[in-house]
């Protein structure tokens, strides 16, 4: 028993590591996400090959994904390290690696950027409360410009060369990977992963840097396609409307708008959590779906977020909208078929007529985080912080980016509690920026450690499903 749960610990704590990575990857891509798809949509209307040529305006194009875009993504990695002066040296030192390449530096960015907020923090620790009244902003001023200009020189002379080299070999082993008709075996690992909320990581961490170089050398890339594709979730969702049971199927319709219409792909993770076997229709959906747009040659200009339908129109190409349906609709048939034949073999006694709530919270252990005293050390901080009516002012609900399923999970809460008369402000954020004066806070099960961690103080209620959950009809019991 002791060995078991010691490898538990391990695991627990590895996956918590992975998730926090991953968060910090996807936090630097995600508030910039608009700025991405600006670049996208004058690439895709203005370039030789677009929609509208016209040479003078697609003059915006090179120096936004040389410059404007990596140095967003430098500022904001250093703020979420060091606030504002974390985020001016992350951008002074972007630079440097800018200069220092002849590739975009999205990759070099999500690197000093972060590194360089760290590097001021510690000199800030240092010097804290040791400076001389009255030379506070002279010290904050020439310590962020001394250190900004040696880190930036350093970044133009060593880190900008490696990541360089380090994005040609990864570019490498695509094109390898596209030569030999194998790219469709990397869903193998994205779809398990996307249902442990590994999503946003491997998208805009990982694939989202490469497809952006790929898309400036040749106008497009199937990269963009592979974690977004919203096909397989589709597949998953039409087959729980179509031979599920229970309020599974009653909500799946719901649900289908939520994902494949607002491109929130996590409202169908507890879906294959209530059905683990369901991952392998996902990765079939996933792999038919990479397969259909290889060989049709399909690819996106810039990152479909959300990944919706409608994203997807956006960022496709002239003459890319066949290929593009195509991988989609096959994903979905082939998850559909895949997921309603696991469905229909499912053994009565294994079933029980769960609801979606309970499923989930029975193979919770897939993604918890935590260990068994994590998990009472957990419920006792949240039994001891229970508010009442008197003393909540604000809720809110957090999720690993802060912009999908938080937002929609916020916007369920609210409305019962106007339909209810109870006037309390309900707002959604990223589980690493809970604001202080929350009082209650609503989160994911796999997320609820991270949340206490920051906002120990606030209640904090965990859920399986945003969308749909019997503890909102509990809260606004209590709060009325």
């Amino acid at each position: 028993m002791a060995t078991t749960a010691t490898q538990q610990t391990s695991s627990g704590g590895a996956r918590v590591r992975v998730q926090q990575f991953g968060r910090m990857l996807s936090g630097m891509v995600m508030p910039n996400i608009g700025a991405f798809i600006a670049w996208g949509l004058i690439t895709a209307l203005f370039i030789p090959t677009g929609w509208y040529p016209n040479e003078s305006l697609a003059a915006l194009v090179d120096p936004m994904i040389k410059y404007l875009l990596p140095l967003l993504i430098g500022y904001t990695g250093g703020q979420m390290v060091h606030g504002k002066r974390g985020g001016v040296i992350g951008a002074v030192v972007t630079m440097g690696v800018i200069v220092g390449s002849s590739i975009p530096m999205f990759l070099g960015a999500m690197l000093v950027g972060p590194l360089a907020g760290w590097v001021l923090k510690q000199f800030d620790k240092a010097v804290d409360g040791k400076i001389k009244a009255g030379f506070e902003m002279l010290v904050n001023n020439f310590s962020l410009g001394i250190i900004g200009g040696l880190l930036s020189v350093g970044a133009l002379k060593g880190i900008g060369p490696l990541v360089e080299g380090l994005t040609n070999i990864l570019s490498n082993g695509v094109e390898f990977l596209v030569n030999h008709n194998l790219l469709p075996l990397i869903n193998i690992i994205i779809e398990p992963a996307k249902v442990l909320f590994l999503n946003n990581a491997i998208n805009h961490g990982v694939l989202g840097p490469i497809a952006l170089e790929q898309s400036q050398r040749v106008g497009k890339s199937i990269l963009f396609m592979l974690e977004s594709n919203p096909g397989p979730g589709l597949g998953i969702l039409l087959a729980y409307w179509l031979v599920g049971k229970g309020s599974a199927k009653s909500s799946a319709p719901g649900a289908i708008i939520i994902h494949f219409l607002g491109g929130i792909h996590e409202i169908y993770f507890p879906y294959i959590l209530m059905n683990p076997r369901l991952i392998l229709a996902v990765i079939g959906g996933g792999v038919s779906g990479t397969f259909t747009f290889q060989m049709l040659g399909a690819g996106l200009v810039a990152s479909p977020s959300p990944g919706s339908i409608f994203a997807y129109f956006a960022m496709t190409p002239k003459g890319g909208y066949l290929p593009m349906l195509a991988g989609v609709i096959v994903a979905t048939v082939v998850s559909f078929a895949l997921a309603a034949l696991l469905l229909k073999t499912v053994k009565k006694n294994d079933e029980e007529e769960m609801d979606i709530e309970e499923a989930a919270a029975k193979v919770k252990d897939m993604k918890s985080a935590g260990t068994a005293a994590q998990t009472a050390a957990t419920a006792t901080t949240v039994a001891a912080n229970v508010r009442t009516k008197a003393n909540v002012n604000k809720i809110v609900f957090a999720c690993d980016a802060g912009m999908g399923s938080s937002a929609m999970g916020a916007s369920v809460l609210r409305k019962k509690l106007q339909s209810a008369g109870v006037n309390i402000t309900v707002v959604n954020s990223a589980v690493s920026e809970i604001p202080a004066d929350a009082d209650i806070v609503v989160t994911q099960k796999t997320l609820t450690d991270r949340a206490i961690a920051v906002n120990p103080n606030a209640e904090h209620i965990s859920i399986d499903n945003f969308l749909k959950s019997p503890k909102y009809d509990e809260l606004v019991e209590r709060l009325k």
